[in-house]
Protein backbone atom coordinates (compact mmCIF):
# COMPACT_ATOMS: atom_id res chain seq x y z
CA UNK A 1 0.00 0.00 0.00
CA UNK A 2 2.93 2.07 0.93
CA UNK A 3 3.98 1.33 -2.56
CA UNK A 4 1.13 2.45 -4.37
CA UNK A 5 1.31 6.14 -2.83
CA UNK A 6 4.62 6.10 -3.33
CA UNK A 7 6.29 9.26 -2.22
CA UNK A 8 3.39 10.30 0.28
CA UNK A 9 4.67 8.40 3.21
CA UNK A 10 8.11 10.59 3.46
CA UNK A 11 8.63 14.10 2.83
CA UNK A 12 11.51 13.94 0.07
CA UNK A 13 9.46 13.59 -3.10
CA UNK A 14 13.06 14.57 -5.30
CA UNK A 15 13.44 11.53 -6.32
CA UNK A 16 10.41 11.86 -8.41
CA UNK A 17 8.31 9.66 -6.09
CA UNK A 18 5.02 12.01 -6.70
CA UNK A 19 5.54 11.28 -10.93
CA UNK A 20 4.98 7.65 -10.00
CA UNK A 21 2.24 8.15 -7.86
CA UNK A 22 0.90 10.21 -10.51
CA UNK A 23 1.67 7.98 -13.49
CA UNK A 24 -0.22 4.79 -11.13
CA UNK A 25 -3.29 7.19 -10.93
CA UNK A 26 -3.23 7.18 -14.51
CA UNK A 27 -3.30 3.65 -14.66
CA UNK A 28 -5.84 3.41 -12.49
CA UNK A 29 -8.35 5.90 -14.41
CA UNK A 30 -7.32 4.34 -17.85
CA UNK A 31 -8.55 0.34 -16.47
CA UNK A 32 -11.60 2.46 -14.51
CA UNK A 33 -12.32 4.40 -17.71
CA UNK A 34 -11.62 1.73 -20.66
CA UNK A 35 -13.95 -0.55 -18.51
CA UNK A 36 -16.30 1.56 -18.15
CA UNK A 37 -16.63 2.10 -21.53
CA UNK A 38 -16.63 -1.28 -22.37
CA UNK A 39 -19.76 -1.88 -20.34
CA UNK A 40 -21.72 0.80 -21.38
CA UNK A 41 -21.05 0.41 -25.50
CA UNK A 42 -21.86 -3.68 -24.75
CA UNK A 43 -25.30 -2.13 -23.28
CA UNK A 44 -26.31 -0.21 -26.06
CA UNK A 45 -25.30 -2.47 -28.42
CA UNK A 46 -27.40 -5.39 -26.23
CA UNK A 47 -30.30 -2.84 -26.04
CA UNK A 48 -30.43 -2.13 -30.00
CA UNK A 49 -30.21 -5.79 -30.51
CA UNK A 50 -33.49 -6.50 -28.02
CA UNK A 51 -34.98 -3.66 -29.18
CA UNK A 52 -35.29 -5.14 -32.97
CA UNK A 53 -35.73 -8.88 -31.86
CA UNK A 54 -38.70 -7.50 -29.69
CA UNK A 55 -39.80 -5.69 -33.06
CA UNK A 56 -39.13 -8.44 -35.07
CA UNK A 57 -41.50 -11.05 -32.42
CA UNK A 58 -44.26 -8.74 -32.75
CA UNK A 59 -44.25 -10.20 -36.16
CA UNK A 60 -42.99 -13.41 -35.77
CA UNK A 61 -44.01 -16.13 -33.84
CA UNK A 62 -41.61 -18.19 -31.59
CA UNK A 63 -42.01 -21.38 -33.63
CA UNK A 64 -43.70 -22.18 -36.99
CA UNK A 65 -44.83 -24.90 -38.13
CA UNK A 66 -45.62 -26.49 -42.09
CA UNK A 67 -46.34 -29.34 -43.89
CA UNK A 68 -43.09 -30.27 -45.58
CA UNK A 69 -45.54 -31.18 -49.16
CA UNK A 70 -47.70 -29.08 -48.47
CA UNK A 71 -51.29 -27.58 -46.25
CA UNK A 72 -51.48 -29.32 -42.61
CA UNK A 73 -54.43 -31.57 -42.38
CA UNK A 74 -56.61 -30.74 -38.79
CA UNK A 75 -54.82 -28.12 -37.45
CA UNK A 76 -56.88 -28.25 -34.20
CA UNK A 77 -55.31 -31.72 -33.83
CA UNK A 78 -51.64 -30.97 -34.72
CA UNK A 79 -52.54 -27.42 -31.94
CA UNK A 80 -53.45 -29.77 -29.24
CA UNK A 81 -50.32 -31.92 -29.57
CA UNK A 82 -48.37 -29.42 -29.92
CA UNK A 83 -50.07 -27.89 -26.12
CA UNK A 84 -48.43 -31.17 -24.83
CA UNK A 85 -45.45 -29.82 -24.85
CA UNK A 86 -45.44 -27.68 -21.48
CA UNK A 87 -43.40 -24.46 -22.84
CA UNK A 88 -45.89 -23.98 -25.65
CA UNK A 89 -48.54 -21.30 -24.52
CA UNK A 90 -50.99 -20.29 -27.62
CA UNK A 91 -51.14 -21.99 -30.99
CA UNK A 92 -52.85 -19.89 -34.09
CA UNK A 93 -53.46 -21.32 -37.95
CA UNK A 94 -51.85 -19.40 -40.86
CA UNK A 95 -51.79 -19.73 -44.49
CA UNK A 96 -48.82 -17.43 -45.90
CA UNK A 97 -47.96 -17.11 -49.74
CA UNK A 98 -46.36 -14.54 -51.73
CA UNK A 99 -48.11 -12.42 -53.94
CA UNK A 100 -47.90 -8.94 -56.40
CA UNK A 101 -49.61 -5.85 -55.02
CA UNK A 102 -50.65 -3.73 -57.94
CA UNK A 103 -52.30 0.01 -57.22
CA UNK A 104 -52.60 2.13 -60.17
CA UNK A 105 -49.54 1.82 -61.90
CA UNK A 106 -47.42 0.68 -58.82
CA UNK A 107 -46.70 -3.13 -58.28
CA UNK A 108 -44.57 -4.43 -55.81
CA UNK A 109 -43.87 -8.24 -54.39
CA UNK A 110 -44.93 -8.92 -50.69
CA UNK A 111 -46.31 -11.83 -48.48
CA UNK A 112 -49.78 -12.28 -47.93
CA UNK A 113 -50.52 -13.82 -44.40
CA UNK A 114 -53.74 -14.85 -43.80
CA UNK A 115 -54.98 -15.14 -40.22
CA UNK A 116 -57.86 -15.70 -38.01
CA UNK A 117 -58.50 -12.36 -35.77
CA UNK A 118 -59.93 -14.22 -32.42
CA UNK A 119 -56.53 -16.08 -32.68
CA UNK A 120 -53.84 -14.33 -34.12
CA UNK A 121 -53.46 -12.01 -30.75
CA UNK A 122 -52.39 -14.95 -29.04
CA UNK A 123 -49.18 -15.40 -30.77
CA UNK A 124 -47.86 -11.91 -31.93
CA UNK A 125 -48.40 -8.05 -31.16
CA UNK A 126 -49.99 -7.14 -34.71
CA UNK A 127 -53.58 -6.23 -32.84
CA UNK A 128 -51.88 -3.75 -30.93
CA UNK A 129 -49.84 -2.50 -33.40
CA UNK A 130 -52.36 -1.51 -35.64
CA UNK A 131 -52.31 2.56 -36.25
CA UNK A 132 -55.45 2.31 -38.19
CA UNK A 133 -58.73 -0.03 -38.19
CA UNK A 134 -58.22 -3.29 -36.20
CA UNK A 135 -57.85 -6.94 -36.91
CA UNK A 136 -61.36 -7.53 -36.17
CA UNK A 137 -62.17 -6.57 -39.51
CA UNK A 138 -60.85 -9.17 -41.19
CA UNK A 139 -64.48 -10.76 -41.58
CA UNK A 140 -64.22 -13.72 -43.97
CA UNK A 141 -65.62 -13.22 -47.37
CA UNK A 142 -65.88 -9.53 -47.56
CA UNK A 143 -61.76 -9.70 -48.86
CA UNK A 144 -60.24 -7.28 -46.21
CA UNK A 145 -56.45 -6.64 -45.92
CA UNK A 146 -54.35 -4.75 -43.15
CA UNK A 147 -51.06 -3.38 -44.99
CA UNK A 148 -48.02 -2.75 -43.06
CA UNK A 149 -47.31 0.77 -42.58
CA UNK A 150 -44.53 1.33 -45.41
CA UNK A 151 -46.72 -0.97 -47.71
CA UNK A 152 -49.54 1.23 -47.48
CA UNK A 153 -47.52 4.70 -48.05
CA UNK A 154 -45.74 3.22 -50.66
CA UNK A 155 -48.96 2.65 -52.66
CA UNK A 156 -50.39 6.11 -51.37
CA UNK A 157 -53.40 3.62 -49.76
CA UNK A 158 -55.69 4.29 -47.10
CA UNK A 159 -58.51 2.57 -44.95
CA UNK A 160 -61.19 2.18 -47.59
CA UNK A 161 -58.89 1.99 -50.65
CA UNK A 162 -58.95 -0.80 -52.79
CA UNK A 163 -55.74 -2.74 -53.95
CA UNK A 164 -55.19 -5.77 -56.31
CA UNK A 165 -53.98 -9.22 -55.46
CA UNK A 166 -52.08 -11.15 -57.57
CA UNK A 167 -51.12 -15.11 -56.97
CA UNK A 168 -48.07 -16.52 -58.45
CA UNK A 169 -49.79 -19.65 -59.06
CA UNK A 170 -52.05 -18.50 -62.21
CA UNK A 171 -55.11 -21.14 -63.52
CA UNK A 172 -54.71 -22.70 -67.15
CA UNK A 173 -56.91 -21.14 -69.85
CA UNK A 174 -56.69 -21.93 -73.57
CA UNK A 175 -55.05 -18.66 -74.29
CA UNK A 176 -52.21 -19.99 -71.48
CA UNK A 177 -51.21 -19.22 -68.21
CA UNK A 178 -53.39 -16.50 -66.37
CA UNK A 179 -52.30 -14.92 -62.95
CA UNK A 180 -55.00 -15.38 -60.46
CA UNK A 181 -56.05 -11.78 -59.12
CA UNK A 182 -58.83 -10.51 -56.79
CA UNK A 183 -59.37 -7.13 -55.56
CA UNK A 184 -59.25 -6.69 -51.42
CA UNK A 185 -60.25 -3.52 -49.64
CA UNK A 186 -57.86 -1.88 -46.90
CA UNK A 187 -59.44 -2.35 -43.96
CA UNK A 188 -56.45 -1.20 -41.72
CA UNK A 189 -52.60 -0.42 -41.38
CA UNK A 190 -50.54 -1.84 -38.38
CA UNK A 191 -46.98 -0.74 -37.58
CA UNK A 192 -44.20 -2.71 -35.85
CA UNK A 193 -41.49 -0.54 -36.39
CA UNK A 194 -38.99 -2.98 -38.30
CA UNK A 195 -38.94 -1.64 -41.85
CA UNK A 196 -38.71 -5.24 -43.30
CA UNK A 197 -41.98 -6.47 -42.08
CA UNK A 198 -44.01 -2.82 -42.34
CA UNK A 199 -42.43 -3.08 -46.14
CA UNK A 200 -43.60 -6.07 -47.05
CA UNK A 201 -46.24 -7.93 -44.94
CA UNK A 202 -50.05 -8.01 -45.21
CA UNK A 203 -52.82 -9.52 -43.41
CA UNK A 204 -56.13 -11.24 -44.92
CA UNK A 205 -58.68 -13.21 -43.46
CA UNK A 206 -57.39 -16.81 -43.47
CA UNK A 207 -60.03 -18.22 -45.76
CA UNK A 208 -60.22 -15.60 -48.48
CA UNK A 209 -56.17 -16.16 -48.29
CA UNK A 210 -56.90 -19.97 -49.03
CA UNK A 211 -59.51 -19.13 -51.68
CA UNK A 212 -57.31 -16.83 -53.56
CA UNK A 213 -54.29 -19.38 -53.24
CA UNK A 214 -57.07 -21.98 -53.82
CA UNK A 215 -55.83 -23.65 -51.40
CA UNK A 216 -56.99 -27.50 -49.22
CA UNK A 217 -56.52 -26.68 -45.21
CA UNK A 218 -54.49 -24.26 -43.88
CA UNK A 219 -50.52 -23.75 -44.25
CA UNK A 220 -49.70 -24.57 -40.53
CA UNK A 221 -49.57 -23.42 -37.53
CA UNK A 222 -47.61 -20.66 -35.65
CA UNK A 223 -46.83 -21.01 -31.39
CA UNK A 224 -45.72 -19.12 -28.70
CA UNK A 225 -43.54 -20.29 -25.91
CA UNK A 226 -43.37 -18.96 -22.18
CA UNK A 227 -39.51 -18.35 -23.14
CA UNK A 228 -38.31 -17.33 -26.79
CA UNK A 229 -35.02 -18.46 -25.54
CA UNK A 230 -36.43 -21.82 -25.39
CA UNK A 231 -37.24 -21.66 -29.15
CA UNK A 232 -34.41 -23.75 -30.46
CA UNK A 233 -35.03 -26.40 -27.40
CA UNK A 234 -38.97 -26.97 -28.13
CA UNK A 235 -38.56 -26.93 -31.80
CA UNK A 236 -36.30 -30.16 -31.42
CA UNK A 237 -38.71 -31.65 -29.24
CA UNK A 238 -41.31 -31.14 -31.19
CA UNK A 239 -39.83 -32.92 -34.38
CA UNK A 240 -39.27 -35.75 -31.90
CA UNK A 241 -42.93 -35.85 -30.52
CA UNK A 242 -45.26 -34.58 -33.34
CA UNK A 243 -47.06 -37.09 -35.80
CA UNK A 244 -46.31 -36.25 -39.82
CA UNK A 245 -43.82 -35.34 -42.06
CA UNK A 246 -43.38 -31.58 -41.17
CA UNK A 247 -41.57 -28.53 -41.10
CA UNK A 248 -40.29 -26.75 -37.66
CA UNK A 249 -38.99 -23.01 -37.96
CA UNK A 250 -37.70 -21.03 -35.00
CA UNK A 251 -37.67 -17.50 -35.08
CA UNK A 252 -33.76 -17.65 -34.74
CA UNK A 253 -33.75 -19.75 -37.65
CA UNK A 254 -35.88 -17.15 -39.34
CA UNK A 255 -33.15 -14.36 -39.18
CA UNK A 256 -30.48 -16.52 -38.47
CA UNK A 257 -28.20 -13.83 -40.77
CA UNK A 258 -29.01 -10.82 -38.86
CA UNK A 259 -28.41 -11.98 -35.51
CA UNK A 260 -25.18 -14.13 -36.60
CA UNK A 261 -24.16 -10.31 -38.06
CA UNK A 262 -25.11 -8.76 -34.37
CA UNK A 263 -23.67 -11.85 -32.62
CA UNK A 264 -19.99 -11.09 -34.95
CA UNK A 265 -20.26 -7.31 -34.89
CA UNK A 266 -20.33 -7.32 -30.51
CA UNK A 267 -17.93 -10.18 -30.61
CA UNK A 268 -15.30 -7.59 -33.15
CA UNK A 269 -16.82 -4.66 -30.25
CA UNK A 270 -15.88 -6.57 -27.52
CA UNK A 271 -12.45 -7.48 -28.61
CA UNK A 272 -11.95 -4.12 -29.94
CA UNK A 273 -12.64 -2.13 -26.64
CA UNK A 274 -10.44 -4.46 -24.75
CA UNK A 275 -7.63 -3.45 -26.39
CA UNK A 276 -8.17 -0.40 -24.18
CA UNK A 277 -7.99 -2.04 -21.15
CA UNK A 278 -4.86 -3.87 -22.22
CA UNK A 279 -3.78 0.11 -23.35
CA UNK A 280 -4.37 0.98 -19.94
CA UNK A 281 -2.44 -2.34 -18.74
CA UNK A 282 0.68 -1.30 -20.52
CA UNK A 283 0.55 2.24 -18.31
CA UNK A 284 0.35 0.14 -15.71
CA UNK A 285 3.88 -1.95 -16.80
CA UNK A 286 5.72 1.65 -17.14
CA UNK A 287 4.61 2.62 -13.56
CA UNK A 288 5.65 -0.46 -11.98
CA UNK A 289 8.72 -0.49 -13.49
CA UNK A 290 9.87 3.02 -12.60
CA UNK A 291 8.53 2.25 -8.91
CA UNK A 292 11.05 -0.63 -9.47
CA UNK A 293 13.75 1.76 -10.82
CA UNK A 294 12.90 4.15 -7.80
CA UNK A 295 13.11 1.65 -5.01
CA UNK A 296 16.10 -0.49 -5.57
CA UNK A 297 17.65 0.48 -2.50
CA UNK A 298 14.67 -0.51 -0.92
CA UNK A 299 14.48 -3.40 -2.29
CA UNK A 300 18.09 -4.74 -1.75
CA UNK A 301 17.83 -3.74 2.11
CA UNK A 302 14.94 -6.09 2.07
CA UNK A 303 17.02 -8.87 0.45
CA UNK A 304 20.08 -8.11 2.36
CA UNK A 305 17.84 -8.50 5.68
CA UNK A 306 16.97 -11.83 4.18
CA UNK A 307 13.80 -11.51 1.78
CA UNK A 308 13.54 -14.00 -0.55
CA UNK A 309 13.39 -12.63 -4.41
CA UNK A 310 9.79 -14.33 -4.13
CA UNK A 311 8.87 -12.43 -1.67
CA UNK A 312 10.32 -9.37 -3.66
CA UNK A 313 8.17 -10.34 -6.39
CA UNK A 314 5.17 -10.23 -4.64
CA UNK A 315 5.16 -7.19 -3.27
CA UNK A 316 5.04 -5.23 -6.76
CA UNK A 317 2.40 -8.17 -7.53
CA UNK A 318 0.50 -7.02 -5.18
CA UNK A 319 0.78 -3.02 -5.48
CA UNK A 320 0.21 -3.82 -9.33
CA UNK A 321 -3.28 -5.93 -8.74
CA UNK A 322 -4.19 -3.28 -6.23
CA UNK A 323 -4.47 -0.82 -8.94
CA UNK A 324 -5.93 -2.71 -11.35
CA UNK A 325 -8.44 -4.03 -8.83
CA UNK A 326 -9.43 -0.73 -7.65
CA UNK A 327 -9.35 0.52 -11.41
CA UNK A 328 -11.55 -2.64 -12.52
CA UNK A 329 -14.20 -1.72 -9.27
CA UNK A 330 -14.66 1.87 -10.03
CA UNK A 331 -15.03 1.17 -13.77
CA UNK A 332 -17.94 -1.13 -13.33
CA UNK A 333 -19.42 1.02 -11.03
CA UNK A 334 -19.32 4.10 -13.64
CA UNK A 335 -20.07 1.80 -16.54
CA UNK A 336 -23.17 0.55 -14.74
CA UNK A 337 -23.89 4.21 -13.57
CA UNK A 338 -23.82 5.20 -17.48
CA UNK A 339 -25.62 1.96 -18.70
CA UNK A 340 -28.36 2.24 -16.66
CA UNK A 341 -29.03 6.17 -17.25
CA UNK A 342 -27.51 6.53 -20.56
CA UNK A 343 -30.85 7.10 -22.93
CA UNK A 344 -31.49 9.93 -19.67
CA UNK A 345 -27.54 11.35 -20.73
CA UNK A 346 -28.37 11.36 -24.73
CA UNK A 347 -31.88 12.94 -24.12
CA UNK A 348 -29.86 15.81 -21.45
CA UNK A 349 -26.83 16.29 -24.29
CA UNK A 350 -29.67 16.57 -27.21
CA UNK A 351 -31.41 19.47 -25.05
CA UNK A 352 -28.56 21.25 -23.88
CA UNK A 353 -27.11 21.47 -27.60
CA UNK A 354 -30.64 21.64 -29.55
CA UNK A 355 -29.43 18.13 -31.59
CA UNK A 356 -31.11 15.14 -32.16
CA UNK A 357 -28.44 11.94 -32.21
CA UNK A 358 -31.92 9.04 -32.26
CA UNK A 359 -33.88 10.12 -34.96
CA UNK A 360 -37.60 9.23 -34.40
CA UNK A 361 -38.75 9.12 -37.89
CA UNK A 362 -35.27 6.37 -38.70
CA UNK A 363 -35.02 4.49 -35.64
CA UNK A 364 -38.95 4.21 -34.50
CA UNK A 365 -37.16 5.53 -30.76
CA UNK A 366 -37.34 8.16 -28.99
CA UNK A 367 -34.77 6.87 -26.32
CA UNK A 368 -31.29 4.91 -26.57
CA UNK A 369 -31.86 1.28 -25.29
CA UNK A 370 -29.50 -0.19 -23.03
CA UNK A 371 -29.75 -3.72 -22.06
CA UNK A 372 -26.79 -4.06 -18.34
CA UNK A 373 -26.35 -8.23 -19.52
CA UNK A 374 -24.28 -9.38 -16.11
CA UNK A 375 -22.43 -12.13 -17.35
CA UNK A 376 -20.97 -9.51 -19.89
CA UNK A 377 -20.01 -7.17 -16.91
CA UNK A 378 -18.70 -10.55 -15.27
CA UNK A 379 -16.53 -11.11 -18.46
CA UNK A 380 -15.04 -7.69 -18.49
CA UNK A 381 -14.22 -7.33 -14.94
CA UNK A 382 -12.06 -10.41 -15.64
CA UNK A 383 -10.42 -9.53 -18.13
CA UNK A 384 -9.66 -6.26 -16.74
CA UNK A 385 -7.91 -8.46 -13.74
CA UNK A 386 -6.46 -10.80 -15.14
CA UNK A 387 -4.38 -8.04 -17.90
CA UNK A 388 -3.80 -5.85 -15.09
CA UNK A 389 -1.89 -8.89 -13.48
CA UNK A 390 -0.16 -10.14 -16.48
CA UNK A 391 1.26 -6.56 -16.26
CA UNK A 392 3.11 -6.94 -13.45
CA UNK A 393 4.83 -10.27 -14.32
CA UNK A 394 7.58 -8.40 -15.85
CA UNK A 395 8.45 -5.40 -13.49
CA UNK A 396 7.78 -7.77 -10.55
CA UNK A 397 10.48 -10.07 -11.82
CA UNK A 398 12.80 -7.13 -12.57
CA UNK A 399 12.48 -6.41 -8.83
CA UNK A 400 13.30 -9.95 -7.74
CA UNK A 401 16.38 -9.47 -9.89
CA UNK A 402 17.50 -6.23 -8.04
CA UNK A 403 21.46 -7.45 -6.83
CA UNK A 404 21.96 -5.78 -3.40
CA UNK A 405 25.66 -4.94 -3.83
CA UNK A 406 25.28 -3.45 -7.02
CA UNK A 407 22.05 -1.27 -5.51
CA UNK A 408 23.50 -0.20 -2.80
CA UNK A 409 27.26 0.33 -4.10
CA UNK A 410 26.64 4.47 -4.34
CA UNK A 411 23.99 4.85 -1.88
Amino acid sequence: MRYTRAGKHRKDTSRGDGFISFIAAISMVGIALSVALLITVLSVMNGFQKEVRDRMLSVLAHIEISGADGPIGDWKALAQDALRNPHVRSVAPYVSGKVLFTSGDRFTGAILRGVLPAEEPKVSDLGREMIAGKLDDLTPGRFGIVLGAELARGFGVHVGDKVTVAAPEGQVTPAGLIPRFRQFTVVGIFESGHYEYDSTLALANIDDTARLFRQDGYTGIRLKLDDMDRAPEVSRELARSLPGDLMIVDWTQQNRNWFSAVKTEKTMMFVILTLIIAVAAFNLVSSLVMTVTDKQADIAILRTLGAAPQSVMRIFIIQGAIIGLVGCIAGVILGLALAYNVGDIVAGIEQLFGVTLIPKDVYFISKLPSDVRFPDVTTIACVSIVLSLLATLYPSWRASRVQPAEALRYE
